[in-house]
């Protein structure tokens, strides 16, 4: 109970700065991401298609969202008078939530001369700060934070590495709490036979390090399991962190053991895709393109160089800069120059740079053209304020007034924010309500392109009123469910300035057109349109 009182401010300080950053973001552009994106709607899609009972026959990408669509049901069944933008809205607030706990976990326990709470909540809050310079509605800018609060682009999976880093760290102090749980602990370590109470000590502090590896072993399996993309950002970082610090004369050869479970956990969630493997249309195996590695520089330059016109932009730059500064200093050397720097802080610090250095150059280096790859570069260099939270040197009144305008300021930010989602959720989009009314009263079945379809075909009462097709009619299998494609034949298509011209063979002219400001539909409801075999 003491120990739930003292982590509780941190707690309402995270939520008081996910209501904030979620307020700012979805009150710009970037609200095009979190709410109509046909990439961000598939978990609201799919989450329909099991409330609804509709026959299951989903086609993933190499992403299967196993943990969004979950906690997405969860909230939907808590929330059911929220309408679904709502809880794309509240979702994007728990994903912000789940990051600050994956943090605290990465900060250590509570100890003398230690502030984790306040340090978990100083990277939070520098995360929010990255998020809310991201203004742009493209889902191509190089803008990583503020994906984090949609339920798309892997929010999990950042979730899942600092948790994977945090438990690492874990099991690393509590290694060095009990000289049992080294590989090869000195035998003058030991403890003699008769010392009853120091045993029972050490017993309890080993089960503690085996249940961690344990959880260890099962977020790396969830995690690869819903996305390979976490071997990346999480297995191989922290393997080749583990890796150097075999040749520490602190941890030493201790370091197999998490290095072990990573490797195992990371196999047992790439075996338990197999199952799944009829959800799953593309490998991934596709986006390493090697030889396209100069385009890919090109690639990531230019987006830099567009993030660096803004003002928002230069600042994040900056703060990132700075972070990942202090994740090098606190890496090599102790900060106070008193005390060593143990290991686990030493691992958190070093992956705050280690990571995004690792994956950027992977990313160039398979040739990819993604920015949201990229997230690491937001996330870990935020932990190099958690890696080593000590006290900060201020008197006590001083310390006591900052904490109490520091809580002034997150209330009063969390206070006129909050009023701020609603209104982002609410906002009208009649072209969108045209659409969906016109096709609720028309009773028939429609059909549209992907980055058309999916905002009319999610806010629809029957979401299979509207399938998705490429632009010969082929059924377009990707983040959709299959099932849609049963209906044979389409009586009318819906399109707007992002519809590839449509290529259809022999088909007439459309009995009328409908006008619905950026859309338009092409009512054939006298000739009916077959659908072509599936693609993905």
């Amino acid at each position: 109970m003491r120990s739930a009182r003292r982590e509780a401010p941190g707690w309402a300080a995270a939520l008081a700065i996910a209501v904030i950053v979620v307020a700012q973001v979805a009150s710009t552009a970037r609200s095009d991401l979190l709410f109509r994106d046909g990439d961000s709607l598939v978990v609201a899609l799919a989450a329909r298609s099991v409330l609804e009972g509709q026959p299951w026959d989903w086609a993933f990408s190499s992403v299967l969202f196993l943990p969004e669509l979950t906690v997405f049901l969860l909230l939907r069944m808590l929330l059911p008078g929220v309408t679904i933008m709502g809880v794309l809205a509240v979702n994007a607030v728990v994903n912000v939530l789940a990051l600050y706990g994956a943090v605290r976990l990465a900060a250590g326990r509570r100890l003398p001369g230690r502030r984790p709470v306040f340090w978990s909540v100083a990277a939070l809050a520098a995360f929010g700060l990255l998020a809310i310079t991201e203004t742009s509605a493209s889902r191509d800018a190089l803008e990583p934070a503020s994906l984090v609060l949609t339920t798309t682009y892997y929010s999990a999976t950042v979730v899942g590495s600092v948790l994977t880093l945090g438990l690492v760290r874990r099991w690393i102090d509590a290694r060095s709490s009990s000289p049992l749980l080294s590989v090869a602990a000195p035998a003058q370590a030991r403890k003699p036979a008769g010392a009853t109470a120091t045993s029972r000590c050490e017993d309890g502090t080993t089960r503690r390090g085996t249940a961690i590896l344990a959880a260890i072993g099962l977020v790396v399996a969830i995690s690869t399991l819903t996305n390979p993309l976490f071997l990346a950002w999480a297995v191989a970082p922290i393997a080749v962190l583990l890796l150097f610090a075999l040749r520490a004369t602190v941890l030493g050869r201790a370091a197999l053991l998490p290095l072990g479970v990573l490797v195992v956990g990371a196999g047992a969630g790439f075996a338990a895709r197999i199952p799944f493997s009829a959800w799953i249309t593309n490998t991934g195996a596709g986006y390493a393109q090697p030889e396209l590695w100069m385009q890919s520089v090109g690639y990531y330059g230019e987006l830099v160089l567009t993030r660096w016109t803004t003002p928002g932009g230069v600042a994040a730059t900056i703060l990132i800069g700075l972070l990942l500064a202090v994740a090098v200093r606190r890496s090599i050397r102790s900060s106070s120059g008193r005390r060593e720097q143990n290991d686990g802080e030493r691992l958190i610090a070093a992956y705050a740079w280690f990571a995004p250095l690792a994956v950027v150059l992977g990313a160039i280096a398979l040739g990819t053209h993604a920015a949201r790859y990229l997230e690491p570069i937001a996330f870990a260099p935020v932990l190099a304020l958690a890696a080593r939270p000590v006290n900060v040197r201020l008197s006590p009144g001083i310390r006591r007034a900052g904490a109490v305008t520091a809580s002034a300021l997150l209330v009063l930010g969390a206070a006129f924010s909050l009023p701020r989602i609603p209104a982002a959720v609410g906002a009208p989009d009649a072209d969108a309500t045209c659409v969906v009314d016109w096709v609720n009263a028309s009773g028939r079945t429609g059909a549209g392109q992907f980055w058309t379809v999916r905002l009319p075909k999610l806010l629809l009462r029957d979401p299979a009123q509207l399938v998705q097709v490429d632009h010969t009619l082929r059924g377009y299998a990707w983040l959709v469910n299959r099932a849609d494609f049963a209906v044979g034949e389409v009586t009318f298509l819906v399109e707007d300035a992002q519809t590839v011209p449509w290529q259809l063979t022999d088909a007439p002219q459309p009995d009328a057109t409908i006008g619905c400001g950026r859309y338009r539909i092409l009512d054939y409801a006298s000739h009916p349109l077959p659908l072509g075999p599936q693609r993905s």
